[in-house]
């Protein structure tokens, strides 16, 4: 069993489970739409859906807001700002921002799971003026320049 956390229902998740995880091996938490009735979202729009919970995450953790691979799979839908940050010290409830990048009209209904959270240990850093960085194998290549693979026609370089 892992560190004990506290988690605020709010009036309007009556009658939704508190979020938890499926499987003894699970990551993440799913979560709720704590919405009355259904709701949907058509192809290109978002939507920020309630999920009827706060959260007291303690100092140096993080809540991480994923998407759930089904729904990215089956119909396209997925967090916009995956993965979305929930910071230890916000006590408000916690809000889902889905995105249908699908080619049909997603449906869901009040208390399907929508979206899954991962608790993760942080550290805050303190940064130091350089006038250079140190060296890499790397260097100053960024997007594409490691290639796809050493043997691939597709490499990029």
């Amino acid at each position: 069993m892992g560190s004990i956390f506290n988690i605020k229902r709010l009036p309007h998740s009556e009658g939704i489970p508190l979020p938890k995880y499926q499987t003894d091996g699970s990551a993440g938490i799913d979560l709720p739409a704590a919405i009355e009735g259904s709701a949907s979202i058509d192809p290109g729009a978002r939507l920020l859906i309630p999920t009827g919970f706060a959260f007291s995450i303690p100092r140096n953790y993080e809540g991480q807001i994923r998407s759930r691979s089904g729904l990215a799979l089956k119909y396209g839908v997925t967090v916009l700002n995956s993965p979305g940050t929930i910071d230890s010290d916000y006590r408000g409830e916690v809000s889902v921002l889905l995105i249908n990048q699908g080619s049909k009209t997603f449906f869901f209904e009040r208390g399907d799971r929508i979206a899954q959270m991962v608790f993760t240990k942080i550290e805050q850093v303190k940064f130091q003026e350089v006038k250079a960085l140190d060296k890499s194998d790397r260097g100053l290549g960024g997007y594409g320049s490691t290639g796809l693979s050493k043997n691939s026609e597709n490499s990029v370089s």
